[in-house]
């Protein structure tokens, strides 16, 4: 039948399954918008305050979901707002479809109103991106992109469509989306033995889990796996959640602000195994110095993280759960006991502490923790908090922590939980923020006021931007240099003209107590926590430090 390229558009939505659309609608892509307008009952879209906040939103729905995050915007800045969203689903592998719209074919080039190449902006940022000037191309281009943002390593895919290409007319047939399977034609024979030769010679594997375990959905195969091969767990931050913090096995996250247990253990391991992780520079330290005389075995979808930052010993290539299904046919079990007992003794000696005098970041994640149950979807902004939320939070399941990883984008964390909540509305979702964070995107509440949704916003308010100053105290002689935020902004007043609860708060049992009412509220609450300026994230890794050097307070004094 023949169709408007923006029924097309609508049409493409609805044979992928995709349920919301998140955006902000403009000029050139207002033929879309009047055809959403008309399939409203069937397609949800969540006007954000911004369309950065848009983007957000998508990759939250897409992290907390496993489904395909959607987002539109208009040309020029409608679409250059979505750039920093599309950058940090990017470096996180988080599959999104970034729908924009430009100006009629004829205006392309003439530096006209509101016109961008976004195409060629986005290029290094995406898996791939398209820019359809022919309606005749629409429907292909569009089942295609949502193809490509799902395959192998997920990531964003940008499609911008000319405003005639959505008026003009092609012809149009419903097809159902063929089901994307697992990569698996890399996972050779050869390379699995090899794997499993390694894991059998081993008399100290650690385990450590990276974001790519969480994406294949591989947490069943990844805790038969550790039970098979004997060994300690640590994770990546994007790893949370794919093996349990609840298990006696898990060490604790690894790298600059990684637990003493992790950094000291994969030193001191013979194989460390490598599942679906990148090893990133927050990572490794000091990359010439990362386990230094230990083998690597890496499993890994992605051919290019082989050996990028750190040579390894092994690799097997593809869908990490279905290298796991197959090794783990592969290995015996094996008694690593001794190994055991010496990580349990560093566990005793070098727990996770903080001050429990007053009221602290830590106190405020462990809260969080016992009155969800371990149960909440938590996002966070990238700072302090962001390490906190790490640190003292326990993921027992993939999906639950969703953050920044990679681009480390503050004003992430409020966009992201109005859309993990989208796609979990039975699912308590907190996001934990900084003061600075908050600044970037509390416009945002507004959206989650209006929507009625029920997110609990904490600020972590040290009245500074808390992981700055911390390195300005210790590697710039306590310079803070832009870095005060201090008495200038009451963040309840603000909140509660927004249409929000606002609770400020300064000691644990208040906290407790405005907690408690925020999770049994009917709408978004925020509440804003005053803590010292000077706390600080322990432990942690020096610039161009070995992860073995890690320190603490004790250590620096």
């Amino acid at each position: 039948m023949q169709l408007t390229g923006a029924q097309i558009v609508i049409e493409c939505l609805k044979e992928q399954k995709v349920d919301t659309v998140f955006g902000y609608p403009g000029g050139a892509i207002l033929n879309v918008y009047d055809e959403l307008y008309k399939h409203r009952d069937e397609i949800r879209h969540i006007l954000t305050s911004h369309e950065q906040g848009a983007s957000h939103a998508a990759d939250g729905y897409a992290r907390s979901t496993g489904k395909v995050g959607v987002c539109f915007a208009t040309s020029g800045p409608g679409a250059t707002n979505l750039v920093t969203g599309i950058a940090t689903a990017y470096m996180d592998s988080v599959p999104l479809v970034a729908i924009t719209c430009n100006v009629t074919t004829p205006l392309l080039g003439k530096d006209s109103f509101q016109e961008v190449d976004i195409a060629g902006i986005t290029m290094p940022i995406t898996k791939h991106n398209f820019i359809v000037k022919d309606v005749n191309d629409l429907t292909k281009t569009l089942r295609r992109a949502f193809t490509i943002a799902k395959t192998g390593r997920p990531g964003p895919v940008l499609v911008d469509i000319t405003k005639d290409a959505t008026g003009d007319k092609a012809e149009y047939e419903y097809e159902e989306p063929k089901d994307i399977l697992p990569i698996t034609k890399d996972i050779t024979e050869e390379a699995l033995n090899k794997a499993a030769e390694l894991i059998a010679e081993a008399k100290k594997p650690f385990v450590f889990v990276g974001g790519g375990a969480v994406i294949s959905g591989a947490d069943k195969e990844l805790r038969q796996f550790v039970e098979l091969v004997d060994a300690p767990v640590c994770d990546s931050l994007m790893g949370k959640g794919a093996f349990s913090g609840t298990d006696d096995r898990y060490t604790g996250m690894l790298g600059m602000h990684g637990t003493k247990v992790s950094n000291l253990g994969v030193s001191n391991c013979d194989l460390l195994i490598a599942i679906g992780t990148r090893f990133s520079d927050r990572v490794l330290g000091n990359p010439k110095t990362f386990a230094k005389d230990v083998k690597i075995v890496q499993f890994d979808i992605d051919p290019v993280e082989v050996n990028k930052n750190v040579i390894v010993t092994s690799q097997v290539i593809g869908d990490v759960r279905e290298i796991l299904k197959r090794i783990n046919t592969m290995i015996d079990k094996k008694d690593n006991s001794e190994w055991m007992a010496e990580i349990r003794e560093l566990k005793e000696k070098f727990p996770l502490t903080y001050n429990g005098t007053g009221l602290t970041g830590p106190a405020v994640v462990e809260e969080v923790y016992r009155q969800t149950k371990g149960e909440a979807i938590i996002t966070t902004e990238v700072g302090q908090h962001q390490m906190w939320a790490a640190q003292y939070y326990k993921y027992s399941k993939p999906r639950q922590f969703l953050s920044s990883g990679g681009l480390g984008t503050m004003g992430y964390g409020l966009g992201s939980s109005i859309g993990a909540k989208i796609g979990n509305p039975d699912k308590t979702v907190i996001n934990i923020a900084g003061d600075g964070c908050f600044r970037m995107n509390f416009n945002e509440i507004i959206t989650a006021a209006k929507e009625q949704l029920n997110v609990v916003e904490i600020i972590i308010n040290n009245q500074v931007l808390g992981m700055v100053r911390q390195w300005q105290d210790l590697f710039y002689e306590k310079r803070y240099s832009h870095t005060i935020l201090e008495g200038d902004v009451d963040y309840v007043k603000l909140v509660e003209a927004m249409g929000a609860k606002g609770y400020r708060v300064t000691t644990k049992e208040e906290f407790a107590d405005a907690l408690s009412n925020a999770l049994n509220a009917d709408g978004p609450v925020v509440i804003d926590c005053i803590i010292d300026s000077d706390d600080k994230v322990w432990p942690m890794v020096a610039p161009g430090a070995s992860i073995s050097k890690c320190f603490d307070e004790n250590d620096r004094a």
